[in-house]
């Protein structure tokens, strides 16, 4: 067989990363306890939740994290991309939705960011409005969502990004 090995795929060196955050962000608990809304609407909030946690943590490490930050931001929207077509859109009408995407993820890890250094006030308010769509008032949002939030922060902070990479950080928190 004739090799050529210019045409190998590229390595996806966030892969494992990108699975671990899927996983988080499908963790049944947010929908059943949590009150996260299980519709594409809902799993978008919570994978734009989770993700911003990661890359608050990629933000605070040496390079090369930053680079791997902007593949993995690349791969979410390959994700979505992919989920949309999957989901029977049409190829005219997925790269708009994919921008109104971007820019709603955004928003979220903005608002998300500021609420985290805000405190619990603020944090309540921002996952009212955008995680749950405003269907529970800040002072109802679970406290077992917020302790969720602190723990996966908490894994965060601990972890190299080795061990980022390698995958399975976050989602050993639902096991």
């Amino acid at each position: 067989m004739i090799s050529f090995p210019f045409f190998k795929p590229r390595k996806d060196p966030v892969a494992a990363l990108y699975g671990d955050i899927v996983a988080a962000s499908r963790a049944p608990e947010a929908y059943r306890v949590f009150g996260v809304a299980d519709t594409f609407e809902g799993r978008f909030e919570r994978l734009a939740l989770v993700t911003t946690l990661v890359l608050r943590r990629l933000q605070t490490m040496p390079p090369p994290a930053a680079a791997l930050a902007q593949e993995l931001v690349d791969r979410i929207f390959a994700g979505l991309d992919e989920g949309l077509r999957l989901a029977g859109v049409g190829d005219l009408s997925v790269g708009k939705k994919v921008k109104k995407l971007a820019q709603g993820f955004y928003g979220r890890a903005e608002a998300y960011t500021a609420a985290l250094e805000a405190g619990e006030a603020t944090l309540r308010d921002a996952l009212s409005r955008n995680l749950l769509a405003g269907r529970v008032p800040p002072d109802a949002v679970s406290q077992g969502l917020l302790d969720e939030i602190a723990g996966l922060n908490a894994r965060l902070e601990a972890a190299s990004l080795e061990s980022l990479l390698a995958g399975g950080v976050l989602s050993a928190h639902y096991s």
